[in-house]
């Protein structure tokens, strides 16, 4: 059991709260308009990543990254008796080259 000094102050503290919730409800047609951009802005800085900076090597190396991968040949599937081997280069003569199911 709680001491009455205790639940005297818990029970202000809800009073507070209830009265500050219905105080923000009748008047949230004038602050609502103010407040929806910046939560926005909040919300988005929040939860995305910083953009890269000109001078940050981790942007760079990332860029390059995916750059080089992009550029990248399709991998090949080289099969010659039992041998099989995958390469980015075409394959050897006298092998035969199945068709591949990209991962994505």
């Amino acid at each position: 059991m709680r001491s009455p000094q205790e639940r005297a102050l818990w029970t202000g503290v809800f009073v507070v709260l209830l009265a500050g919730a219905a105080a923000a409800w009748w008047t949230a047609e004038r602050w609502t308009p103010h407040a929806g951009p910046w939560v926005k802005h909040a919300w988005r800085s929040v939860t995305r990543p910083p953009s890269p900076q000109p001078g940050d090597r981790t942007a760079h190396r990332s860029a390059d990254a995916a750059k080089a991968s992009a550029e990248a040949p399709p991998p090949r599937k080289c099969v010659q008796g039992t041998r099989t081997t995958y390469t980015d280069q075409p394959c050897p003569p006298g092998s035969d080259e199945p068709w591949i199911k990209p991962p994505y």
